[in-house]
């Protein structure tokens, strides 16, 4: 027997705000039956089909290390550049720019960048922009 993940949780100073900003970065929404309101201490949102839920959970402390676990985001519909430009006009910022990333080549890495709590999440090349190394994994 195995478990599954019902959904992700995020520590936020203000789980409205940050629940919106991601809404906006993945393209997901909150729960029509149960909206996300300003002073809300939990805000859900959930990916298009309802499967993906993150959950942000207001704690009094900030962050202050960084994460033991992020998100590591493909772009849908633009290149990994265009992706990182769209996000730094949405309140993002740079933490570490690894596109040269000395494994893959020039051009192969990843940019990890910030929410605007801090919370770290690296932005990848658009699989259009790379083959699939888990083509294998797929029936």
């Amino acid at each position: 027997m195995a478990s599954r993940i019902s959904h992700t949780s995020v520590d936020s100073r203000n789980a409205h705000d940050q629940s919106h900003w991601w809404s906006e970065v993945l393209g997901w929404s909150e729960d029509p039956q149960d909206p996300n309101l300003p002073g809300h201490e939990e805000c859900m949102i959930l990916s298009p089909d309802g499967r993906e839920r993150v959950l942000f959970i207001e704690v009094p402390e900030g962050k202050t290390v960084k994460n033991r676990l992020h998100f590591d985001l493909v772009p849908t519909d633009r290149t990994r550049d265009e992706e990182v430009e769209r996000l730094l006009a949405h309140g993002a910022t740079v933490v570490n720019d690894l596109r040269d990333h000395p494994e893959g080549g020039p051009g192969a890495g990843w940019v990890t960048m910030a929410d605007p709590e801090g919370n770290e999440f690296c932005i990848l090349r658009s699989y259009d922009e790379r083959p699939d190394p888990y083509t294998h994994l797929v029936v």
